[in-house]
């Protein structure tokens, strides 16, 4: 299993070279493909989920019920569903990471809550299991999970600590006799908690090191029924509501020494793996959510009719749907070459599951506004699923890490390697005399960066333009990079609004870069002619990505910055946003 860990201290990254202003294009060309056999095993799933789904899984009335009938749940597990990426041995199927987050698309098509109860099962619930398990914990729990008769749920979340898992309360005392810990504290939001069997918790451990007392973030695998264990109330949400969502406690809950996940002082990576497997699920989901969406409205601008002519013949309307199929486009190539980088192992996948949760997650929202808005006034209506997939997708923006949160981890993990070399070099300029090999390296780097730049071998030609205008924004990156490094050094860690323009940049370089891919594929496999709608899709959204790329990084030497933050810091201490009305005055 170590293949399908991102391991960011060891493997390379795309996204990383491209802060460097490298374009790795290994890791994305050739397009990804399944395999005949895993082709056949995809489309046999699909069918059978869909025939399924179309039987049994009523979206508006789940909506309106708050709950999953039992019909629902036990067909899943029935069909499969529950155990598709877990390994044979365990009693699943052993899915590939691209088969399994093409199913998950499937699932997220067909109902949002469902998928959450798919995703927060085998994506990060008993992910942690499968990954980091002993042997004789993978025997122990998988095969439950992968028949469906354990439902597992993933407990990282506390109301002090959010994103910030260290900060996180819940403790796990050793006992004396060292046979078992004493788990305290309470999780919330816990997806999944209702119907859990089982737990992956994340609790802090006390130590001693260096004589001195300590606290370390360790994993551990919790029987949903042990004593101590209880549940909240069904949260009330926006959306997603058959989604069963509550706090969970631990008082006193014993967990065998043997139930401890990895080693103590693991859980952070543990949980920093696990959730970029629930991106990648997430990304595949949401991109196929907004399709769906889209299709029914589609359906409807072909129907209505305003002054005499179908509402899609209207430009404004045509242009919701093209800029929309190229961003669906772009989403698709994303997630499914990021499921090849895992599948493939030795490459850090990290900031490419976060790029495409933050695309596929803003896409979803915005498609089902857009879907929405094209419906007009029905589009309000809870007779319609308009409304519904609006407050179905808004959660997808905060689940496994805000969209925030993971826009400065893409940043910040890409100016690391950069800040570490300007870092060498700035001691080397200390003691220049012993340093003359370090300093003229970066002087001779420094120098061929700003007079080349990388390029694109392996896009087809009818996309040359497109290739171009990549390997220019990785150029006009990497430059502003060591700018904000050279002018900021370390402060560049409170520099947020620079860290959103870096990160909004290399998430469209590497979905342009995807697209590229995925048409040169196209066209290879059928010819230029046919694979028109491929052309198309891919120039339309690497034009968009670079007008956007663009924008972002002028705004590091052109920017209203200092204005913005007078006008928050002004309001957050006033309690009031803006001056008062005029009238009002």
């Amino acid at each position: 299993m170590a293949s399908h860990l991102a391991d960011p201290e060891h493997n390379p990254s795309f996204t990383r070279g491209v802060f460097l202003g490298e374009l790795r294009e290994d890791f994305i060309f050739p397009f990804p493909e399944l395999p005949a056999e895993e082709k056949e095993n995809l489309t046999a799933i699909l069918d059978s989920f869909r025939a399924w789904a179309e039987a049994t899984v009523d979206t508006a009335k789940l909506d309106h019920d708050a709950k999953f009938s039992d019909e629902v749940r036990t067909g899943m597990a029935e069909l499969g569903m529950m155990g598709l990426n877990i390994p044979e041995e365990y009693g699943g199927f052993g899915a590939s990471a691209l088969l399994f987050s093409r199913v998950f698309g499937q699932v997220g098509e067909t109902d949002a809550a469902l998928a959450v109860y798919f995703g927060a099962h085998q994506s990060i619930g008993c992910k942690g299991i499968t990954l980091f398990g002993t042997d004789d914990q993978k025997k122990r729990w998988l095969p439950q999970c992968a028949n469906g008769e354990r439902i597992a749920a993933f407990c990282l979340t506390e109301s002090g600590s959010g994103s910030d898992a260290q900060a996180m309360r819940t403790m796990a005392v050793p006992s004396e006799d060292g046979t078992h810990y004493v788990l305290n504290g309470e999780k919330i939001w816990i997806s999944n908690a209702g119907y859990a069997g089982v737990f992956t918790v994340f609790a802090k451990v006390p130590l001693e090191i260096d004589g001195k007392p300590k606290q370390r973030v360790t994993a551990f695998i919790v029987d949903a029924h042990a004593p101590g264990v209880s549940l909240g109330k069904i949260e009330e949400k926006m959306g997603i509501k058959a989604s069963d969502t509550r706090t969970v406690s631990f008082k006193d809950v014993r967990v065998p020494l043997e139930d401890r996940l990895g080693e103590v002082g693991g859980g952070f990576k543990i949980a920093l793996e696990i959730l970029n497997s629930g991106r990648l699920g997430l990304s595949a989901g949401s991109s196929r959510g907004a399709r769906k969406i889209l299709d029914t409205a589609l359906a409807f601008a072909k129907e209505r009719k305003q002054f005499g002519r179908p509402i899609g013949s209207f430009e404004m309307i045509q242009k919701k749907f093209a800029v929309a199929a190229a961003e669906c486009y772009a989403a698709d190539a994303g997630w499914i070459v990021a499921a090849s980088m895992v599948d493939r192992g030795g490459i850090d996948f990290s900031l490419e599951t976060a790029a495409c949760k933050i695309f596929a997650s803003d896409l979803s929202f915005r498609s089902a506004c857009e879907a929405q808005q094209i419906a007009g006034g029905l589009g309000y209506s809870k007779e319609y699923p308009y409304e519904q997939a609006v407050r179905d997708a808004r959660i997808m923006l905060i689940f496994e890490g805000t969209n925030e949160v993971l826009r400065a981890l893409i940043a910040l993990s890409g100016l690391q390697q950069p800040g570490e070399n300007l870092k060498a070099v700035g001691k080397a300029f200390k003691d220049p005399l012993r340093s003359l090999g370090a300093i003229s390296a970066y002087i001779g780097g420094r120098v061929k960066r700003q007079v080349t730049k990388a390029t694109l071998t392996k896009v087809h030609p009818a996309l040359a333009d497109e290739a171009e205008m990549v390997a220019n924004a990785v150029h006009d990156l990497s430059g502003a990079v060591e700018k904000l490094l050279i002018e900021h050094g370390k402060d560049v860690i409170e520099r947020q609004f620079h860290q959103e323009r870096l990160a909004n940049s290399a998430i469209d370089i590497y979905l342009s870069t995807a697209a590229l891919s995925r048409a040169t594929a196209a066209i290879g496999k059928v010819g230029e002619e046919k694979a028109h709608a491929d052309i198309d899709n891919a120039r339309i959204f690497v034009s968009m990505a670079k007008r956007r790329t663009r924008r972002a990084l002028r705004a590091i030497t052109n920017n209203q910055d200092a204005r913005l933050k007078t006008i928050a810091e002004a309001a957050l201490e006033s309690g009031m946003l803006t001056v008062e009305t005029p009238t009002d005055v």
